[in-house]
């Protein structure tokens, strides 16, 4: 039975007409319809917010599985037939669609402030003026077990956490969205910022073999889709050359390298990009054959580009991850830098350790985003429940990567079928040069290794941002972001 709304009733004596209405606990209410206006571009847009859950059904018995939260944005009176469609979502696994809707791309942004000019609580909500609710509808989703979403009481979480069961419900959810809102012919795009990438790709195979949705574009924010360019193991050195101009980058930023030599980010990070893939990369595959001399020099040349101590590089064999690189590159002042964005820094907690104790960073942005998105939620779009909206959850732990027993899990392939299978395809990687998360010189490589047929190596555009995981946190750039994504999406209605 599809349940809408679950009304659970607290038992007192003789309660006052207060102590009832407080007495009921709202657990899934019914979807709730605003109606909105927003100045976009010296336009105004007319737009309805739907704020709501759809039901996943089992697809051999019809019973529902879990129910699916999303926020929906229409622009009113507009034909269906031509206006694009964009489904969006962030990644974790586990995390909520809130860093993208509330950060980057929905009608209200959250004044966070960027590094150094952080705002303080209370915080505030303001138009968006980087929207791309005039040229897109959108649609932020949370998979199952994020935001508001959850599974049935009688149901196993594992039906969706990892990576191909991920897949299957959120391409389930875009099926029946389109079906129930008429959209099947409109242009239709997907997004994801980090693990969302990995859904992207994932998704676009599954949309097009399982349910016959070709898409006419992909958005990849902060792109990771093969972890053996991230995950720095035991014999796998690849992730420490792919890593090093981010931590150029940062490097720079703090002021630990010399500016003379690199007066701006570009130019070390051009200098330690090639320094990576055509010296450093083969030294470390020489692995304890590299010769004294050659180690010596390696040495120089990584402190010149990350400003680690000469002793930490040798005591490391030339291999610092980036954990270790956060923790050491400030450890003289005792300051350790951020993961989402090494441009964050904060004091180290145990300054004995060598890895930081958390990541300035995500602290930075994580009490913004919770406290305007459930004020919003209730306030603006009128949707109140009383469940905890799950911003960034490990509940989805374990997640599944069994089909990639033995190896490092790697989407690229899928994402290389769903380009080469329809034609139409276009594809937008958005990297920020001091995201130690998913560092872009990895997400390049990626690219390079896809090994697509030369006419489809234009259909894949990677655009670079000054920034970290996060690229949007900084005003100037979220709104260089989305004009790159329209110039994009415009682009990419002109294909042949």
């Amino acid at each position: 039975m599809n349940i809408h709304l679950l009304i659970v009733a607290l038992v007192s004596f003789n309660p006052s007409p207060l102590e009832e209405e407080q007495s009921e606990v709202v657990i899934r209410p019914e979807p709730v319809t605003t109606e909105h206006v927003i100045q976009l571009d010296g336009r105004k847009i007319e737009y309805t917010a739907t704020a709501g859950t759809l039901p996943l059904y089992d697809e051999n018995d019809g019973k529902v599985e879990a129910q699916v939260f999303h926020v929906a944005y229409m622009a009113k009176d507009a034909d269906p037939s031509t206006r694009p469609i964009f489904f969006l979502f962030n990644g974790g696994p586990g995390s909520s669609s809130v860093w993208l809707h509330l950060g980057a791309f929905g009608p209200k942004r959250v004044l966070t402030g960027d590094v150094g000019d952080l705002a303080k609580p209370p915080w505030r909500l303001a138009e968006n003026d980087a929207s791309l609710l005039d040229v897109a509808d959108l649609v932020f989703i949370d998979p199952v077990s994020t935001g508001f979403s959850r599974a049935e009481q009688d149901v196993s979480h594992e039906r969706f956490h990892g990576v191909d069961q991920d897949a299957s419900s959120v391409a389930r959810f875009i099926r029946l969205f389109i079906t129930r809102h008429d959209r099947w012919n409109s242009p239709k795009y997907i997004g994801g910022e980090s693990y969302g990438t990995v859904r992207s790709a994932a998704l676009a195979r599954e949309l097009q073999d399982r349910q016959g949705i070709y898409l006419n574009g992909i958005l990849l924010v902060s792109s990771i889709l093969d972890f053996g360019t991230v995950r720095t193991s035991g014999g796998n050195d690849l992730p420490y050359a792919l890593y090093l101009p981010t931590m150029a980058a940062a490097a720079w930023y703090h002021g630990m390298v010399d500016r003379e030599r690199y007066p701006d980010l570009e130019s070390i990070i051009s200098e330690s990009e090639s320094f990576a893939i055509e010296r450093f990369l083969p030294a470390l595959a020489k692995g304890s054959s590299l010769g004294p001399d050659e180690t010596d020099n390696m040495i120089d040349k990584l402190h010149e580009f990350t400003g680690l101590p000469q002793e930490v590089l040798r005591r490391s064999n030339l291999r610092v991850g980036p954990t270790r690189f956060r923790k050491e590159l400030l450890r003289s002042k005792g300051i350790i830098i951020g993961r989402f964005d090494s441009r964050f820094d904060g004091p180290a907690v145990d300054e004995s350790s060598n890895s930081p104790a958390y990541d300035p960073s995500y602290t930075a942005i994580v009490g913004p985003y919770t406290a305007t998105l459930n004020e919003y939620l209730r306030s603006d779009l009128g949707y109140r429940s009383d469940i905890p909206y799950e911003i960034l959850t490990g509940n989805v732990q374990p997640w599944d990567y069994s089909r990639f027993e033995n190896r490092f899990v790697s989407v690229a392939g899928r994402l290389r079928d769903a380009v080469v299978k329809n034609p139409s395809l276009r594809v937008f990687q958005a990297s920020g040069y001091f995201d130690l998360a998913t560092p872009h010189f990895a997400a390049d490589y990626v690219i390079d290794h896809m090994l697509l047929p030369e006419d489809f190596r234009g259909h894949i555009e990677t655009k670079y941002y000054p920034a970290g995981h996060m690229m949007y946190l900084n005003d100037a750039l979220r709104v260089k972001l989305s004009k790159d994504v329209r110039a994009w999406i415009e682009a990419s209605k002109n294909t042949e």
